[in-house]
C-alpha cells in the first residue's frame, strides 16, 4: 500500500522593497507654476479696485450683468455696455477731482477742485458761512490728472477681468486675443500701483474714505 505523503505547500513571498513614490507632475509641468503666479498677480490686480470710487464699483457690478445679459450679448447690449462702461469711466475720471471739507458743524461736505480753490455744492448755506474763508489749498494740481489717468486704466484693467464684459466683446477670442486678455491688465494693474505709491494724493473725493489727516 503505497502511501502518498502530501506536502503542505509553502507560500513563499518575496518582499519587494517598498517603491517610492514619485512627485507628481502636472502634464503642464512649469506652466502651473505660471498659472499660479499669474492668478496671485490678478489677486493683487482685482485689490486695485479699491482705489475707485465705491459708488461706480457698486454700479459697475450691479448693472454689467444686466446690461451684458449674463455675457450673452448682441447688437444692441453691446452698444449699451460700451457705453455703460464709458459713463463708468468717466465717473472714475471726475471723482479724481472732488474733495471733501470739514465744517464747523463738524459734518464733512464735499466739492469740485477748479483752478481757483473748491466748489462745494452740497453745503446748505450759499454764503458758505461755517466753512474754511481759505480753500484755494484744494486748487486743481498737475497730480490730480495723473491719479484721473490712473483711476481710468484701473477701472479699464478691472472691466477686462469681468467675465461679462469680456464674454460679450470677444464671445470666442482667439489665441492671441486671449493672451492680451490675461496679460494687459495684469501689466496696468502692476504699473498703476506702482504710480500711485510714487504719486500720492491727500484728496478724499466723492466714494472715497475719510482719514483722520482730511479732518
Amino acid at each position: 500500500m503505497a502511501s502518498t505523503i502530501r506536502q503542505r505547500p509553502t507560500a513563499t513571498t518575496t518582499e519587494q522593497p517598498p517603491q517610492k513614490e514619485e512627485p507628481a507632475t502636472t502634464a503642464s509641468g512649469s506652466p502651473s507654476a505660471t498659472r499660479r503666479a499669474l492668478s496671485q498677480t490678478l489677486t493683487s490686480t482685482a485689490n486695485l479696485a479699491n482705489l475707485l470710487p465705491t459708488g461706480t464699483l457698486l454700479a459697475f457690478q450691479l448693472l454689467t450683468p444686466v446690461f451684458t445679459n449674463n455675457g450673452v450679448c448682441d447688437s444692441v447690449t453691446r452698444v449699451l455696455t460700451l457705453l455703460l462702461l464709458l459713463v463708468l469711466g468717466l465717473s472714475c475720471f471726475l471723482a479724481c477731482f472732488t474733495d471733501s471739507v470739514k465744517a464747523t458743524d463738524g459734518k464733512v461736505y464735499h466739492g469740485l477742485a477748479t483752478p481757483k480753490g473748491l466748489w462745494v455744492f452740497d453745503y446748505p448755506d450759499e454764503s458758505g458761512t461755517g466753512l474754511p474763508k481759505d480753500l484755494s489749498s484744494y486748487k486743481i494740481r498737475p497730480i490730480d490728472w495723473i491719479h484721473a489717468v490712473l483711476s481710468v486704466l484701473v477701472f479699464a484693467a478691472v472691466a477686462l477681468r469681468d467675465k461679462n464684459v469680456v464674454s460679450c466683446f470677444y464671445p470666442s477670442p482667439e489665441h492671441e486675443t486671449q493672451e492680451v486678455l490675461d496679460i494687459v491688465p495684469v501689466g496696468v494693474g502692476i504699473i498703476c500701483s506702482l504710480l500711485f505709491v510714487v504719486f500720492p494724493t491727500t484728496r478724499h473725493g466723492i466714494g472715497y474714505p475719510i482719514t483722520p489727516s482730511s479732518s
